[in-house]
């Protein structure tokens, strides 16, 4: 595979705050942009969410590096070399293809996993263009995927509160990008310890929850749920609501 034994020019957004936060694939560097540096020198994303394929782990191969690091590196994730086909090749004879990927230390043979399709990709992007062939890894893996999605929707153990206008309604379960908000939550610690998050009434998730298998919040860092009345609402005279 091309690509894999230096840095990688692509590089992931990890958390967006008062900074972007950038983590190299292929060796675990970090680095971050404040707003002055972005806006001197702009850029664009050239693969969002609903563009990542689905692929399957065939093997993996953890990856340890010795050599003295400089700079600041990732220590939540794992370097490991990893063999995965798309989800469309399985059972065919399309050779495994070799990536090298920092989601190490949550991939299992077995896994799906979400990436970006670097050497087929159809990319408007005039330093997208200019990159060495060379210098780029065929896929970059960004995200596992568990299974029982619609499960692990109805198992949750937390819902979140927004404001409304005019009357209280429940927070919608059924859109695609604020359930995958709700994952992302689940899964980064540090995403989610600015967030307020309630508990659910038990009778409507335990039975679900008992068998999801993926990250979980828990309860210890869950406040309880609150019943609002229609006289609660915010200075301006919003609602309230779930």
């Amino acid at each position: 595979s091309s690509g894999i034994n230096a840095e990688c020019p692509l590089r992931p957004g990890t958390r967006i705050s008062d900074n972007i936060h950038l983590m190299d694939p292929l060796t675990l560097k970090i680095g971050q942009l404040n707003a002055g540096q972005y806006f001197r020198d702009q850029f664009d994303a050239i693969c969002h969410q609903k563009q990542l394929r689905e692929f399957m782990v065939m093997n993996i191969e953890p990856v340890y590096n010795t050599d003295k690091q400089y700079g600041s590196y990732s220590h939540k994730h794992q370097l490991a070399d990893v063999w995965v086909l798309p989800l469309n090749s399985l059972g065919t004879d399309d050779q495994e293809i070799h990536t090298r990927t920092h989601l190490g230390n949550i991939l299992q043979c077995g896994d799906y996993v979400l990436g970006f399709d670097v050497a087929h990709a159809v990319v408007n992007n005039a330093v997208f263009d200019k990159m060495k062939q060379s210098q780029l890894p065929d896929i970059i893996l960004v995200k596992k995927i568990y299974p029982e999605k619609v499960k692990r929707n109805k198992g949750r153990n937390f819902r979140l509160r927004r404001l409304r206008k005019g009357s209280v309604t429940e927070t919608v379960t059924d859109d695609g990008d604020y359930n995958d908000f709700l994952e992302d939550l689940e899964e980064d610690p540090e995403l989610r310890k600015n967030v307020n998050l309630y508990k659910r009434q038990k009778p409507q998730w335990m039975a679900e929850a008992e068998e999801v298998i993926a990250p979980k919040v828990g309860l210890e860092e869950l406040l309880d749920d609150l019943v609002l009345e229609p006289a609660d609402t915010d200075e301006n005279g919003n609602m309230l609501t779930e």
